[in-house]
């Protein structure tokens, strides 16, 4: 079998370098009054000559097939070399037809010659199926491919020893819905879009920790540390906090300062008709000129952290639409701590491009300041699990659905300026120096090198840059190049509490997690209460968050520093959900000591509290239910776990910023016709689950259907939603193939999805 596969995997290879070396263009034009029917493949001087951009722009190409193809997540080496994941094989055609054959590789692009363009390719990893993510660390390379993640050694650019980080990387869920991104991060630890999961490389272990759930595809940070993301249909989702704190309490469904909605509005503005999108039959999805209305396929974020676009730009969020053909910009702003942003233009984009089959999916900052563009260039995005036949037919009629192994790497620089890369030293002094570069990436880059590195011999230099700033965001770097060498000492962080800057104290306290002890809690202690008794409002919720780790020495006084915060910022929602996310088990508790202290019942946290109360009882009361046998609805279990869970969670119970419950549900449990309903053609908008509204951006506005997918058929639905009919806290009359096949007569020719008032008109 093993000898079946891997020439299958040699021919398909060889099949798809072929076509992407030899295709010949067709048309190289776009003509306006076709675009409904024609969508040629373009070169990509052609295509980018159909890119309308910001004033003041220009895209330039970086690489192009055949030297790379379908990439779709990408990282620079210290050399100035891309390391990209490629997809080969994603959604050959509308069936997805091969998927599961290993033909994707990890490939290193290199810029021989100097002049910009890279043109030396060589493949690190080849026979992956649907690689999705990589991080450079230390001496290798991390690689998901679902389920798994993979650390590979580097030894001259050639894979060594291979070992398992974590093998449920993946836990169910399809290509559309796994986590990716792989992000280092300023704390030194490694965060995931779509994933729940945080990892650490220390010494030859990895640490892996729960964290926050965010997002769908693609992960930023801002110069701060803080992190970005998006789901399909939200512009832009974001955290005023340090990503390390505030998920220890499972109780508290969602911590506020964290999935936050930074940029509330997701209109988008193509140039071209862009009919071929999933839902494009649907009211309100396309305008009258058939253009996307708003963001459908949001993803790849990236806040621009260079120093080659002017200062405008800094701090600024863009986002890529492939759906629609387009980059978005959105202008943040800091007020406190919290983080609004707005869309930078009225009815146009940053970059928008008339090609249909050009698809920006990541999003990245780069060596020389300038923004990297990946481009998978091809027809078909959507995913064969939720692809209905409405878009089906859209690729029919443009033939989108070869060739399948373009692709495009660019990159956009200011018109007047030339992009020139840093130059990374080995010498880890001169590392030092580069983290008062004004570039973002080069800072971040030259803190990893030296923590790879273990570079111990410049902790004087680190310090020093700690103790006399030079600017703050030096000073930052510095401080988290020294917790990554570990070495941080209470010495270096105690003065830091009483700076000035707020972020730089916000850092400090981030980083008392590093160093706390039982032999130095107290000293902390003492720091923390006076940053209190200053009332200092934007380190409140980082202390709340740090009486969490104070509770493992002295719980009597990390609930003394609680009750502190909350008596002195009594109205702040941050400080009080910041409280709760520490507590779990003991809320019931606490409430009773709050009540002691204060018996005010308006209080913030007194509402918080019971709300969390509320669910520990639903909790308990569905933590003895049965959960029925695997193989009494063995197809429904598997459909679950591979497309349902990732949105709605394991226990049912749904998952911030994606879905709500299913577990407890009217909907579930109710009349069969309106759940196989919900199934077969999909949901959009708010749904009322026991009294709670759900709506975006507490969920995604729209569930996708299933009734279009010719891989299920009406046995495979019925044993889903007799699964979760009888799962967790559930328990109703199983559903049978007559009852799906019903439904379907009974809407013989509908393709919009239903809406809660729609569903309660049924009879």
């Amino acid at each position: 079998m093993k000898k079946l596969r891997s020439l299958a995997a040699i021919l398909g290879v060889i099949g798809l370098f072929t076509m992407s070396a030899s295709y010949r263009f067709s048309g190289n034009a776009i003509r306006p009054d076709d675009t409904l029917t024609n969508s040629p493949v373009l070169s990509p001087e052609e295509s980018m000559k159909q890119m309308v951009l910001e004033e003041g722009f220009k895209v330039q190409l970086v690489a192009a097939e055949p030297l790379v193809r379908t990439p779709v997540a990408m990282v620079f080496d210290d050399k100035g070399r891309m390391w990209v994941a490629e997809m080969d094989g994603y959604m050959p055609d509308t069936l997805g037809s091969g998927e599961e054959f290993p033909h994707g590789k990890i490939v290193i692009l290199e810029d021989t010659n100097k002049d910009g363009i890279m043109d030396n390719r060589k493949v690190f990893l080849d026979s992956l199926i649907l690689p999705r993510g990589l991080c450079l660390i230390e001496n290798g390379i991390l690689v998901a491919e679902s389920p798994n993640l993979w650390f590979f050694e580097i030894n001259a650019d050639k894979p060594g020893k291979k070992v398992l980080v974590d093998g449920n990387y993946t836990d169910g869920g399809n290509v559309e819905h796994e986590p990716n991104g792989l992000m280092r991060a300023l704390d030194n630890w490694i965060y995931n879009a779509k994933s729940a999961k945080r990892y650490r490389k220390n010494g030859d272990a990895w640490l892996i920790e729960k964290t926050h759930f965010r997002g769908q595809w693609g992960i930023t940070q801002d110069n701060y540390g803080r992190l970005y993301y998006n789901n399909n249909s939200q512009n832009l989702i974001g955290e005023f906090f340090s990503p390390g704190f505030g998920s220890g309490n499972s109780n508290l469904q969602r911590v506020a300062g964290f999935n936050e909605n930074v940029v509330k509005s997701n209109r988008v503005y193509p140039i071209r008709p862009t009919p071929g999108v999933n839902r494009g039959y649907q009211d309100g999805v396309l305008d009258k000129n058939m253009r996307l209305v708003n963001f459908t396929a949001a993803c790849g974020p990236v806040v621009y952290r260079g120093n080659l676009f002017s200062k405008e730009y800094e701090n600024n969020a863009f986002v890529a639409e492939p759906a629609a053909n387009l980059i978005k910009r959105n202008i943040l702003e800091e007020s406190a701590f919290q983080i609004l942003g707005k869309q930078a233009y009225a009815e146009k984009e940053f970059l928008a491009s008339k090609d249909e089959r050009f698809r920006p999916v990541n999003l990245y900052n780069g060596p020389d300041g300038a923004m990297y563009v990946v481009d998978m260039y091809r027809g078909i995005i959507q995913h064969r699990t939720y692809i209905t036949g409405y878009l089906k037919g859209e690729v029919k009629k443009r033939d989108l659905t070869t060739p399948s192994s373009l692709g495009r790497i660019y990159k956009v620089v200011p018109s007047d300026k030339k992009a020139i890369a840093a130059t990374l030293s080995t010498d880890p002094k001169k590392l030092v120096t580069l983290l008062q570069h004004p570039n973002g990436w080069v800072r971040d880059k030259a803190q990893q090198l030296l923590v790879d590195k273990k570079s111990v011999q410049v902790l004087p230099a680190l310090r020093k840059l700690v103790k006399n700033p030079v600017n703050p965001l030096t000073t930052i770097h510095a401080l988290w190049t020294i917790e990554g060498l570990q070495d941080l000492q209470s010495s270096d962080l105690m003065p830091l509490l009483a700076n000035t800057d707020a972020h730089i104290r916000a850092q400090a306290l981030t980083a008392v997690n590093s160093v706390l002890s039982r032999q130095n809690f107290a000293t902390y202690v003492a720091a923390l209460d006076n940053i209190l008794d200053q009332k200092d409002e934007s380190s409140a919720p980082y202390i709340a968050f740090l009486a969490q780790s104070i509770q493992n020495f002295d719980p009597a006084t990390a609930n003394r520093l609680r009750r502190k915060a909350v008596s002195i910022f009594p109205k702040n929602n941050f400080v009080s959900d910041a409280v709760v996310s520490g507590i779990q088990n003991s809320e019931a508790e606490f409430e009773k000591e709050l009540i002691a202290a204060n018996p005010d019942t308006g209080l913030v946290i007194r509402r918080q509290l019971q709300r969390v109360l509320t669910a520990i009882k639903t909790r308990e009361s569905a933590r003895n239910t049965r959960i029925p046998p695997e193989r009494e609805f063995s197809r429904g279990v598997a459909i679950y776990r591979s497309i349902c869970q990732a949105c709605h969670g394991s226990d049912g119970n749904g998952v911030t910023a994606l879905a709500p419950p299913l577990n407890n549900s009217e909907w579930v449990t109710g009349d069969k016709t309106k759940l196989a309903s919900i199934i077969l053609y999909g949901l959009s908008g708010p749904i009322s689950v026991n009294g709670k509204v759900y709506k975006s951006p507490e969920i995604n506005g729209d569930m996708p259907a299933l009734g279009q997918n010719i891989a299920f058929g009406d046995e495979d639905i019925a044993s889903l939603l007799s699964f979760i009919r009888n799962s967790w806290n559930n328990n109703a009359e199983r559903v049978s193939a007559a009852d799906i096949s019903a439904v379907r007569r009974k809407f013989p020719s509908r393709q919009q999805s239903f809406t809660m008032d729609e569903l309660n008109q049924i009879k």
